[in-house]
């Protein structure tokens, strides 16, 4: 690899990588960031039983509660 390429890829690294590693609430921060570009957040009650079935249903499905509210949504406004 030449060395034009080198300097390339060297100046397109992380800043995290180059100094000191960022804390576990700036990684966060930037991760919430990120996410509120695309995302909405939410926060809801919900029954104690159906919690409990909606994390069987994440344990089965390999899913984060994120992405199995986001299935169900879907799968329901499909339906209608």
């Amino acid at each position: 690899m030449s060395q034009a390429a080198n300097v390339e890829t060297s100046s397109a690294k992380r800043a995290y990588r180059k100094g000191s590693p960022l804390s576990d609430s700036e990684r966060k921060m930037r991760s919430v960031t990120r996410k509120r570009e695309t995302h909405k957040p939410i926060n809801v009650f919900i029954r104690n039983s159906h919690k409990d079935k909606l994390d069987e249903y994440c344990q089965e499905n390999g899913l984060t509660q994120a992405e199995a509210i986001e299935q169900l949504i879907a799968r329901e406004l499909l339906s209608e």
